[in-house]
């Protein structure tokens, strides 16, 4: 099953990856490319050119899950650094299916406070 959970390991493709690849040809550019292993349970999310569409594979142990997301107006805020593999949360994914960039303005950083006794 698609594993979604908090703490799963997320990786952005930065720059613009052909989609006319699937399976195969993804898990290719993981391992070649990026010099990282394709059947961990890592969710690698990669853009189109025009930034457009997206697509996020992910191994569950006895197979491949493509996800899919094309916008019909408007484009994904991606990161524009060719040849780059950028680890992000989970969160941050969200933020950028909703239309936000990595970053978004008035966004509320993550800490843990310390607890006094």
């Amino acid at each position: 099953m698609l594993d979604l959970a908090e703490g799963t390991t997320v990786y952005l493709s930065c720059g613009a990856t052909d989609l006319r690849k699937s399976y195969n040809g993804l898990a290719a550019i993981i391992k070649l490319k990026f010099h990282l292993d394709p059947y961990s349970r890592c969710m690698f999310v990669f853009c189109n050119r025009r930034r457009t569409s997206i697509k996020i594979l992910q191994w569950d142990g006895s197979g491949f899950w493509i996800l899919m997301k094309r916008l019909d107006r408007n484009a994904f805020h991606w990161l524009d650094t060719p040849d780059e593999l950028r680890q992000v949360t989970l969160k941050e994914i969200h933020w950028l299916c909703d239309g936000l960039s990595l970053n978004p303005r008035g966004a509320f950083e993550e800490h843990h406070p310390k607890i006094i006794l």
